[in-house]
């Protein structure tokens, strides 16, 4: 893809992406990422690892799932604490823009799924920019954000800590994954998505527009 039309891409929002709003949210198809990071701060910290699980007509896409691990990562922190991720595991990873790189190919005709979107997608933005991979995306969606509407709905007072990935997944009754690394969350959020939207439906039609 060129300059101009990676530009074009970036600032223009076509048609299809509106009328994508306005789709039956079980029938198109949606890339769940997630990141492991080395802080909060998206312009200090860093990319340790990506990972996305794709989701087509309300299936989890198991053999399509990719897993980075960034091998220029200068500064783990508690990395190792927190993701179980050393110096080692980082050695045996790709460069960062390889793995944005296949992400890149893959968000044309995707609504992109984020366990917290405001973390996630800034530091995605950011590292997009940096690699010259300018992209919107067609939509975004937040499991969390829709968890705190629903619940908000329902009247519940919402806890510091209940919008957690697990504590939400724990509502509908979903298993605890043992071991936490970006493939992991990135199917559990996967997977609470899915719970989520056929909660919200509940057997009938619902629009994208509505889980934003």
């Amino acid at each position: 893809m060129g300059i101009l039309e990676s530009i074009k891409r970036f600032f223009v929002l076509p048609e299809k992406d509106n009328d994508i709003l306005k789709s039956n949210c079980f029938k198109v198809d949606y890339l769940v990422i997630d990141l492991e990071l080395t802080g909060l701060n998206a312009k200090q910290d860093e990319i340790v690892s990506i990972a996305w699980v794709p989701i087509s007509h309300q299936r989890i896409q198991i053999g399509q799932c990719q897993h980075f691990i960034n091998n220029q990562v200068s500064n783990l922190n508690q990395s190792p604490v927190f993701h179980g991720i050393d110096n080692t595991t980082i050695a045996a990873g790709v460069p960062l823009n390889e793995a944005l790189k296949a992400l890149n190919e893959l968000l044309d005709d995707k609504i992109l799924i984020f366990h917290n979107q405001q973390l996630d997608w800034g530091f995605l933005r950011i590292a997009f920019n940096n690699a010259g991979l300018l992209h919107k995306p067609l939509a975004i969606l937040d499991t969390m954000n829709i968890e705190h509407k629903r619940l908000a709905r329902q009247g519940h007072v919402i806890a510091q800590d209940s919008l957690t990935l697990s504590s939400c997944r724990e509502r509908y009754r979903l298993p605890e994954y043992n071991c936490h690394n970006a493939l992991t969350d990135a199917m559990a959020t996967a997977e609470l998505f899915l719970a989520q939207a056929n909660q919200i439906s509940r057997g009938k039609p619902l629009l994208v527009k509505h889980l934003m």
